[in-house]
């Protein structure tokens, strides 16, 4: 007797995005792994998404699923979805992002070959005529399969999106996505990695990130302090995970993400008052940590020093900044 193949939920949050819907979805019900639900939450829009959703539900039943709630945010929309979903892995896919057509079969192939409790994609950046406008690979200095326990720099070195990955579902057991905050994902997204002991890859560029022209672009205020407390939510739990003894990575996961993500954010902090208060949040985040500059400057990812990687302008701003010269980062920005 032939086994069922797993059945893979995809959560499909949608806010005002009348635009780009379709070409999300119809990237969604072509996949060539055919065992899917697509849950489409519609968190309250005032725009025409709910007759486009309507429209592909009433087109391919067997696999739209569509709910409407009020809006709650995307943390609620996609915990909503969790909680509807009857799938054995779950994927999250943004309305105005697309994927490629075989996404999902490789990406189960890849969880089932290697008993994997979470398989990673590549992300490529692409604007609105579909030309890619950057390749963001994601673990290129690791095997297709990856014992965490023997590779555990992985934590500390990946980028912590949801949608580019596929969870197998049991690993979000008594966990959600923090409603009412920012950087949702850095906050969630290792603590379910904790979890795992096995994860899969593809270096294949399956999900397309739209940038988009008409996004008001996204004001940089205090929320970026988010950024810390998600970390300090992960650093909680890291602490009764089977990986707490593995302190190194969790150091350099504390400067990826608690520094330099936090200061990429800072630098288009407008306001010079919330630019010094952010400042000074992130040197007490340091002290408190024991981080000190030499930490900072021999910090490696993938292998290679992260500072040295990095573009001349951010190489600037942020040697400046740990120089203590504020002042005239604020000239410059």
């Amino acid at each position: 007797m032939k086994n069922v193949p797993s059945k893979i939920s995809i959560i499909v949050p949608v806010y005002n995005v009348e635009n780009y819907l379709a070409k999300c979805l119809d990237s969604l019900v072509n996949q060539t792994y055919q065992n899917i639900e697509i849950l489409v939450v519609n968190d309250g829009s005032k725009d025409d998404s709910e007759n486009i959703i309507q429209d592909f539900a009433n087109r391919f039943p067997g696999k739209i699923k569509a709910f409407f709630k009020e809006n709650g945010g995307l943390s609620d929309a996609r915990n909503f979805g969790i909680d509807h979903a009857t799938g054995d892995y779950l994927g999250f896919v943004d309305s105005d992002d697309y994927v490629s057509q075989t996404m999902f079969e490789e990406m189960i192939d890849l969880a089932e070959k290697h008993h994997a409790e979470m398989v990673i994609c590549n992300i490529q950046k692409v604007d609105e005529n579909g030309n890619v406008t950057q390749k963001l690979t994601q673990i290129p200095n690791m095997p297709e399969k990856i014992d965490l326990n023997e590779n555990f720099s992985v934590f500390s070195d990946l980028s912590y999106f949801a949608c580019n990955k596929l969870f197998k579902k049991e690993i979000f057991a008594g966990k959600r996505f923090k409603k009412g905050v920012h950087f949702e994902d850095i906050q969630l997204i290792p603590q379910l990695l904790l979890e795992c002991k096995t994860l899969a890859q593809t270096q294949n560029y399956h999900y397309q990130y739209l940038e988009r022209t008409d996004s008001i672009s996204k004001s940089h205020t205090e929320k970026g302090l988010d950024i810390l407390k998600a970390v300090e939510d992960v650093e909680l739990y890291f602490k009764t995970s089977q990986y707490s003894i593995k302190l190194k990575e969790l150091k350099n996961f504390q400067i990826l993400e608690g520094v330099y993500t936090f200061l990429a954010y800072l630098a288009f902090v407008k306001d010079e008052s919330v630019f010094y208060k952010m400042s000074h949040s992130l040197k007490v985040f340091m002290k408190e940590r024991n981080i000190n500059f030499k930490d900072i400057l021999i910090y490696s990812r993938f292998d290679k020093n992260y500072l040295l990687s990095l573009p001349l302008k951010k190489k600037v701003f942020y040697l400046l900044f740990f120089t203590g010269q504020k002042k005239l980062i604020r000239k410059l920005i």
